[in-house]
Order: C-alpha cells, then sequence, then structure tokens
C-alpha cells in the first residue's frame, strides 16, 4: 500500500508501519477471537430481582466490512433477567466488544449482541440500542461529519409490552444527559 502511494518503505519513518498496521489489525479484530458464550458465563442468582438493567453509554469502536474504516459510539444494553441468573455487569460491555472487534456493520452489531443475549442468559426481554458516527460517511462519500446513526434492537416484553418498551426509550433518553 505504501508504494501504491509513491512511498518508500524503507523510509525511515515508514520501516516499522507494517509490523505496526498488523499489530493495529489483530487488535481492532480480536473479537474473532473472543467466544459470547464464554463472555456471558459468569453469571449469579437473581435472588428474584425481576426489574429492568441497564448499562449505558458504553463506548465502542467497529470497523466498517464495506469501507474498512472505524466507526464508533456507544451502546446501552438492558434486559429483565429470568428467576435464575444476571449476569457480571462488565460482561455486557465485554459482549460489544466481542462483536464489535470483528467487520461489522452496525444493524448484525447490535442483532447479534441481542441475540447472544437471548441465547445465553434466557432474559424475559431485552433492548440493545447503539448510536455511532462512522468514518465512511465523514472523510469520504457524502462527507457529513456530526451524523449519527442509531440502532435498536428489542426482545421479549421489550418487544410485547409498550410500558417496557417505554421504559426502555425513556433509560435512552435519561442517559444522553
Amino acid at each position: 500500500m505504501l508504494r501504491a502511494f509513491g512511498r518508500d518503505p524503507n523510509d525511515p519513518g515508514l520501516m516499522k508501519t507494517p509490523e505496526r498496521v498488523a499489530k493495529a489489525w489483530e487488535e481492532m479484530l480480536g473479537g474473532y477471537l473472543l467466544d459470547p458464550k464464554d463472555v456471558l458465563s459468569t453469571a449469579f442468582p437473581a435472588e428474584g430481582y425481576d426489574e429492568m438493567i441497564t448499562l449505558a453509554n458504553i463506548p465502542f469502536i467497529s470497523v466498517c466490512e464495506h469501507h474498512l474504516l472505524p466507526f464508533s459510539g456507544h451502546g446501552t444494553i438492558s434486559y429483565i433477567p429470568s428467576a435464575q441468573k444476571v449476569v457480571g455487569i462488565s460482561k455486557l460491555a465485554r459482549l460489544l466488544d466481542c462483536y464489535a472487534r470483528r467487520l461489522q456493520i452496525q444493524e448484525r452489531l447490535t442483532a447479534q449482541i441481542a441475540m447472544a443475549m437471548h441465547e445465553y442468559l434466557h432474559p424475559c426481554g431485552l433492548g440493545v440500542h447503539l448510536e455511532a458516527t462512522h468514518l465512511c460517511m465523514v472523510c469520504r462519500g457524502v462527507r457529513k461529519p456530526g451524523a449519527v446513526m442509531k440502532t435498536t434492537k428489542l426482545m421479549g416484553v421489550f418487544l410485547e409490552k409498550p410500558e417496557t418498551r417505554e421504559e426502555f426509550f425513556l433509560q435512552l433518553q435519561l442517559n444522553r444527559g
């Protein structure tokens, strides 16, 4: 790539660039080495807790699979546990990273988080909301800095019960301030 842009890879400032780029990509795409089942394996007895649990403003960075450019933002993950278990809150952030650190589109990223929560925790309901700025929208193509893409996936009572859905969206509004 350096040669394609007329640069000499033997220039002092560029000599280690291929190694640095390889290491950066290894880190940015490290989610392929993570198993969501392992991420969500640390669970605790719910001890009768059956209200909404929300972890908000979880920062993330992912890479657009169409342009190999980053997109970044924050996510909110909410769920109502089943009677059996709740998950350690750090695991929610790790789950977001597990999928964000892969070549992605935001819509799929949102759905993958929700599906993993559903499959491994069996909550009564859940909601995942991501907001991100895509560098492919900022520095190329339409060039629209400040544009924010928002995606949401609801399951269970979050989808079926209007009052639960309303509580989730109220949480999103409250967490913006």
